[in-house]
């Protein structure tokens, strides 16, 4: 596997070594002792898989109550996929860093905690399978807007239409008025 830093240090692109014949391919998607080599010393609890037609939006989620680190990464089809850093300390507070993930280039995405998370699927059908750190915690789930002006997401939206939305996702606070990290 390599690891590597996007524009933001703390957000690791994850490439695995994939083996490719005529049969298909086999790729180790996580191993915990290279995880920790890397500086990715967590433990992961919960596994999630969520499907999404062309042009749906999921996002921008976190748990303000027991924030949760992904490990995300793309079975099937393409999507853009966002953090944004919550951590009012962190020098990149309110910075977002986007990746493309997609099944062809077998990219994974690790977001530690303290980061909101979503992402936009580009294809007909995307899947996205991702680790957390932490159980899901309803009373802690939170939503920031996915076009918040104070972001300036540079979503890639389909002919420019505007997203396919939850009503969570719809109704998602400023970031202004977000809880964040301290």
């Amino acid at each position: 596997m390599r690891f590597t830093a996007t524009t933001h240090p703390e957000i690791i692109l994850v490439e695995p070594l994939t083996f490719q014949d005529n049969r298909g391919f086999f790729m180790e998607t996580y191993q915990k002792e290279k995880f920790y080599q890397a500086g990715i010393p967590y433990e992961f609890v919960q596994d999630n898989h969520s499907s999404s037609i062309k042009g749906t939006l999921r996002g921008l989620h976190y748990q303000i109550i027991h924030a949760q680190g992904k490990l995300v990464r793309v079975a099937q089809g393409e999507v853009f996929d966002v953090a944004v850093d919550l951590r009012r300390g962190s020098p990149f507070f309110g910075k977002w860093v986007g990746e493309i993930l997609s099944e062809k280039n077998k990219v994974q995405l690790w977001i530690p905690p303290g980061f909101a998370h979503g992402f936009y699927a580009l294809s007909d059908q995307a899947d996205v399978i991702y680790k957390t750190t932490e159980y899901y915690f309803p009373e802690g789930d939170r939503c920031i807007r996915w076009n918040d002006p104070d972001l300036a997401i540079e979503w890639p939206l389909y002919k420019g239409k505007h997203p396919l939305l939850s009503t969570k996702d719809a109704e998602g606070c400023a970031f202004s008025q977000a809880e964040v990290y301290k």
